[in-house]
Parts: C-alpha cells; sequence; structure tokens
C-alpha cells in the first residue's frame, strides 16, 4: 500500500518538477536565511526537491547531502547545483525519507522546508529524522500546515482532496501533532504566516 501510494507522490512531483519553483513562492527567501543560518557540521536536507536552499546555507558547514524520491525534482538540483560554485561538498541521492539510507546519528543539522505536507507516512518520516541526527543535533524545519483557526481549518480540509491530485501536497497535516507523536522535542516554534506556515527546532530527545 505504502510502495504504492509512494509511486503515486512521486509522478506528480515529477509533472511538476519544471514549475514547482514558481509553486513555492509562499516561502519568502527571508525565511529560508533566517532558518539555515543556523545550521552547522554535517547537513541533512530531507526533502531537497528543486534544490531551493542551495544558496542560503553557511559557507562554514562540512558537507550537504540532499534526499528527494522525485527523479524531476533533483534534476534540477542537480542543475543549480552545476551552476553553483558552492564551497562545500553535496551529494544529492533519490531515496525515501520514511527510510533513509543511514546509519543512526550521523547528522549534525537536519533540514525540511515544505516536506511533511507530502510524505505518506509523516510520523514514520519524523522518526527515520530523530534516528539519523546525533544526540546533540538539531532539526529544523519551514512547513506549512493545517490551521488553527477552526474555520480555515474546515477550508484546508475541505480543499485537501484537490490539491493531492494535483501535486501530492496535503494542506491540512497536523504536522505539530505529528512531530508529539514522533519523540521528538519542539525546542522553538514562531509562526510566520498566522498558523499555517510556521518556523520549528528540534532536538532528537534521545
Amino acid at each position: 500500500m505504502n510502495s504504492s501510494i509512494n509511486e503515486k507522490i512521486k509522478k506528480r512531483y515529477n509533472r511538476v518538477s519544471g514549475i514547482y519553483d514558481m509553486m513555492d513562492k509562499m516561502m519568502k527567501e527571508d525565511w529560508r536565511k533566517d532558518l539555515l543560518k543556523q545550521v552547522i557540521g554535517r547537513v541533512l536536507e530531507a526533502g531537497v526537491g528543486t534544490g531551493a536552499n542551495l544558496s542560503y546555507y553557511p559557507a562554514g558547514i562540512d558537507s550537504l547531502t540532499g534526499v528527494d524520491f522525485s527523479s524531476g525534482m533533483l534534476k534540477i538540483a542537480r542543475e543549480k547545483m552545476a551552476a553553483k560554485q558552492l564551497p562545500y561538498p553535496v551529494e544529492l541521492i533519490e531515496g525515501d525519507i520514511q527510510d533513509l539510507p543511514f546509519s543512526d546519528n550521523t547528522f549534525d543539522s537536519i533540514v525540511s522546508t515544505c516536506v511533511f505536507c507530502s510524505v505518506p507516512d509523516p510520523v514514520k518520516g519524523l522518526k527515520e529524522l530523530r534516528r539519523v541526527c546525533k544526540p546533540d543535533g538539531r532539526i529544523y524545519m519551514l512547513e506549512h500546515m493545517r490551521s488553527d483557526n477552526k474555520v480555515a481549518g474546515i477550508v484546508m480540509d475541505a480543499l485537501n482532496p484537490l490539491t493531492v491530485r494535483m501535486w501530492g501536497a496535503n494542506i491540512n497535516r497536523e504536522t505539530v501533532k505529528n512531530i508529539e507523536k514522533s519523540g521528538l522535542q519542539i525546542e522553538k516554534i514562531e509562526n510566520l504566516m498566522g498558523t499555517v506556515v510556521r518556523r520549528i527546532v528540534l532536538t532528537p530527545n534521545k
């Protein structure tokens, strides 16, 4: 069942990969900069997509590994990487963040931006981030989710089947609750666009 859902979502993201950067404009440049300036050491970006964050990582990080399950999105990310002279090594891998190909306690910093709207099993994906994060590491998230406003939340629930069919993204994920279920600890949470877009810093709580 999960394999079938994964394949459907991959196909949707491959289909929209050429216009995804235009669709992703909701996430402001300043939000990305403020999130990514905090990362250190060996970095994993889970759901690297088209590489929208590549320009914003600090020059002093040790390395960046980007994972995404859409070959179409990764193709664009690789083109961006080739056009830039990045001061740190980058590896882009096609893979599933629900089953990451890394050992426990591998990364100092983990980043996700607009990812957990499309992961078929978000709690499983979050548990994988917790597993590969070092005990003293941090997970940095910039995510959109279901509004806490009652009326807005109902509207998002009604529209969600359409957005999922169009490009695989759920607009009514309750990401904060999913974080709590995963065993991760919220260190900091900021509302950026009401309660729909939030910047979150997590610890693995090991």
